[in-house]
């Protein structure tokens, strides 16, 4: 592995605040690909996307709250209010979610899922090496069954897992300081 590879692992992090422009349709394929190289246990490819362009964000918001306030847990107002205020700039969110695949009892869900997390991980990663910011929101109801569906993500067989908001920083980023490892880490001893 190279150093310039290990230095963006090392360097990136998530950035909420993005405005165009995001990747271009090359470069979307790119990020949109790494997803695919996550582990995946018995190759089940458990991820599942959805893409929101900016042109349509706007109609997606409507009907995302409206959604929200005919659910039996509606996003509160405030909530709103922010959620249109950040999304009015985002150039791309991807919904993601994890398809549950109930035929398959071999390989548990907690199993699928974090495939899919680490397909999205990937797509961070590809993100920022492809010079873009991006953000995994699992708000805007994430966790509301009415959401999940609107999105065509039935909750019967999918489990909905928040957004992948991508663009370019609306502000600097700046470098932040990470935790050192070892206070993560121990030593195995029989």
């Amino acid at each position: 592995m190279s150093d310039n590879a290990l230095e963006f692992l090392l360097n990136r992090q998530s950035v909420k605040f993005v405005k165009a422009p995001g990747p271009n349709e090359e470069q979307l394929a790119k990020i949109l690909q790494a997803g695919m190289s996550a582990p995946d246990h018995g190759k089940l490819r458990p991820w599942r996307f959805s893409l929101i362009r900016q042109e349509i964000m706007p109609a997606f918001v409507d009907k995302l709250f409206a959604t929200s306030q005919a659910s039996a847990t509606p996003i509160p107002p405030n909530k709103e209010e922010n959620a249109r205020r950040w999304l009015k700039e985002v150039p791309l969110l991807i919904a993601i979610a994890c398809h549950r695949d109930h035929s398959n009892t071999k390989i548990p869900e907690h199993e699928r899922m974090l495939a899919v997390g680490a397909a999205t991980m990937n797509m961070l990663n590809a993100a920022h090496m492809l010079g873009f910011a991006a953000f995994w929101s699992t708000g805007l109801g994430t966790y509301i069954e009415e959401v999940n569906e609107m999105l065509g993500f039935d909750p019967l067989d999918y489990r909905f897992m928040g957004y992948l908001a991508i663009g370019t920083p609306m502000d600097e980023v700046f470098p932040i300081t990470r935790p050192d490892y070892k206070q993560f880490v121990k030593e195995f001893r029989p």
